[in-house]
């Protein structure tokens, strides 16, 4: 199915005009992140096969999300916050990836109450298949840029998404 959406305007100096050709993009790449454009690209090129393929996106974003706590265990609760989802959600994206031999669920050695997520080396390697996959994407997409324009991307997106974070973080008493 063609992406039926109009093209974004281009980018022109002064006056705001990039500002909201910027918000334009902004929203297409959210609009294809929820339609899982990626996702059914991988189905298409036979990249989601076998039982781990099989699997939810949603566990795959809590891969990254456990991947991505600083080497350490991520538990439940904090996985929550970082999907934005209710906590019985990931208990069952949990679930799902520690039958499928992806995650292991720990006790916390400061809580017992608490489960803590850590990848095992299938969810490593499974994890490490998929950024790979989005990686090449990424790269046929841009394959027509210079290696200029790329890294251009590369730190001006960086820095966006990090001062956006700053400025969009919920403070202490948010719910």
């Amino acid at each position: 199915m063609k992406d039926k959406s109009k093209p974004m305007p281009a980018a022109r100096s002064g006056g705001g005009d990039e500002i909201a050709t910027i918000e334009a993009a902004i929203v297409a790449l959210r609009r294809s992140y929820r339609r899982r454009a990626i996702s059914r690209l991988s189905h298409r090129r036979g990249e989601r096969a076998g039982r781990v393929g099989a699997l939810p996106d949603a566990v795959f974003e809590l891969l990254d999300a456990i991947a991505t706590a600083d080497d350490r265990a991520l538990a439940v609760t904090e996985a929550a916050v970082v999907l934005d989802v209710d906590q019985p959600r990931v208990s069952r994206l949990a679930a799902q990836a520690v039958e499928a031999g992806l995650v292991q669920r720990t006790a916390d050695q400061h809580d017992g109450r608490r489960s803590l997520l850590v990848l095992t080396p299938q969810g490593r390697d499974a994890l490490t298949r998929v950024r790979a996959f989005r990686q090449r994407v990424i790269a046929e997409a841009m394959k027509d840029w210079t290696v200029t324009e790329r890294a251009a991307l590369a730190d001006l997106l960086t820095r966006f998404v990090r001062d956006f974070a700053a400025l969009t973080r919920p403070d202490p008493g948010d719910t």
